[in-house]
């Protein structure tokens, strides 16, 4: 694998397409005070949760509709502009950002839960739902919608990178849990696939192909999603370890039984102290394990118990149970807040996130060398993982003054997922590919495989309009 090809994205390609004066009068025309060129909010809309700078797009469009969304489409596939989907910025790799210039498509105003199907687990939505949104309006229904990526990203967003996060161990990514959508597409043509029926056989899968494509090949307005039961009984437990090594061995005995936990993520000494600066919590500082099980009373019992004797095998101590709703959102709140625990512990630092994902087996043969390789680089850095699924993520912490430090965080980064890809791994178990990792891609899955998707990508989206830059070049 050649570094530089991994690493040549550091800087998004700059080429910026023209935007007529005449479509942003066209778009104005339309949309009314909808259509914003002010600067404020074309640069809200440039940036993501990455570490790269680009230029914001030329105008940003707030659909309310389907038809707008479709509206918009038609006048920028017109002039052969760039269309970004916009849901909330949350994204990690640079997804959203105008590296070709363009157009700006905030669907947050879309924001309706359109239908609730109690009786068939399955709810439709408009892409600016946000994951939280949806569990608060549906919870009197007795269902959720398990998928949890941390951040309360938007449904759509969520979809567009074929988002996981911590309960996908039990419930699966969003691939597993989509199940049809409504797309406009590049001409501006809404379309529906798939259907709220469990299975299908006909003609090709649209819907797993629209699922991850970060927004290349079309927007997303419509989304049909399973839900499931709230489990019978709940608990939470933390248990910390004397090594990290130690911690994902019991995760991998544990998975490797069958014990149906519904998650279990590992978070690294380092964090854990970030954490417990951030957030005020008095946790051990040491490699921790933080578990939920869900099921009947009994059966969580059983789970509990078996994972605290795998985990005292292992030198597992301090297992301490979380069984009431607040200290269950007290704990995963602390969890879910490490990113930002970690920024606020090197005030005024970038973050380089990277993230990959292996077979479980794997696990601690690739996360302890890249362990190994953090600590002698120097560099801070946070580590968190969804283990039950041989995903983990690290965060390095850079000075933004210092570019030497970036070149070592591009370096560690590159020799981590080069190790997954060597182990049978992919170079992203959830945050996609954006700009960060196209590279990557093609040492993944073969220029073969990737120029099948840029013919696809020329079928679908012929002038390049839709967020073009990102997953490949072309």
């Amino acid at each position: 694998m050649n570094a530089p090809t991994a690493i040549s994205h550091l800087v998004p390609e700059s080429h910026q397409r023209e935007v007529p004066a005449a479509l942003i009068d066209a778009l104005k025309s339309r949309f009314g005070d909808r259509c914003s060129t002010a600067m404020a909010v074309r640069e809200q809309h440039g940036r993501d949760e990455s570490s790269f700078d680009a230029p914001p797009p030329a105008a940003v469009i707030f659909a309310e509709s389907t038809e707008d969304v479709a509206a918009a489409v038609k006048l920028v596939s017109e002039h052969a502009v760039p269309v970004i989907p916009f849901g909330v910025g949350s994204s990690l790799e640079g997804h959203l950002l105008a590296v070709q210039g363009g157009i700006s498509i905030d669907v947050s105003r879309m924001n309706k839960v359109l239908s609730v199907n109690a009786e068939d687990l399955t709810v439709t939505v408009q892409p600016g739902v946000t994951r939280k949104q949806l569990n608060e309006e549906i919870k009197n229904t007795g269902l959720f919608f398990p998928i949890d990526p941390g951040a309360d990203a938007s449904i759509g967003g969520m979809t567009a990178t074929r988002a996981s996060g911590t309960n996908a161990v039990r419930y699966g990514t969003m691939r597993e849990n989509v199940l049809a959508l409504e797309v406009v597409t590049a001409s501006g043509e809404v379309i529906r696939t798939g259907t709220r029926a469990k299975k299908s056989s006909a003609g090709y899968d649209l819907t797993r192909l629209f699922i991850g494509s970060e927004g290349t090949l079309g927007v997303v307005t419509e989304v049909t999603l399973r839900i499931y039961p709230l489990p019978e009984a709940v608990s939470a437990a933390i248990c910390s370890f004397p090594s990290i090594e130690a911690a994902v061995r019991t995760v991998i005995q544990t998975i490797q039984l069958g014990v149906p936990i519904a998650r279990v993520e590992l978070i690294d000494h380092h964090t854990v102290r970030m954490v417990n600066a951030y957030a005020k919590l008095g946790l051990r500082e040491e490699a921790m394990l933080l578990m939920e099980f869900h099921g009947s009373p009994a059966g969580v019992k059983e789970q509990a118990e078996t994972v605290q004797e795998i985990a005292s095998e292992f030198g597992g101590k301090a297992f301490e149970w979380a069984s009431t709703p607040e200290e269950r959102t007290r704990l995963w709140t602390a969890r879910h807040n490490a990113y930002f625990a970690a920024v606020q512990s090197r005030p005024g630092c970038r973050v380089i996130s990277t993230d990959t994902c292996v077979p479980i087996s794997r696990l601690a043969d690739c996360l302890l060398d890249s362990v190994a390789e953090a600590d002698a680089s120097g560099i801070p850095y946070f580590l968190v993982g969804h283990v039950g699924d041989g995903n983990f993520h690290f965060g390095y912490l850079l000075d933004p003054n210092a570019p030497e430090e970036r070149i070592t965080a591009e370096k560690l980064n590159h020799a981590l997922v080069s190790r997954a890809l060597a182990l049978g791994g992919t170079c992203t178990g959830e945050h996609g590919v954006g700009l960060h990792k196209m590279g990557f891609l093609v040492d993944e899955a073969g220029a073969g495989a990737v120029d099948m998707m840029r013919t696809i990508k020329r079928a679908l989206d012929p002038k390049n309009i839709m967020n073009p830059g990102k997953i490949f070049s072309l």
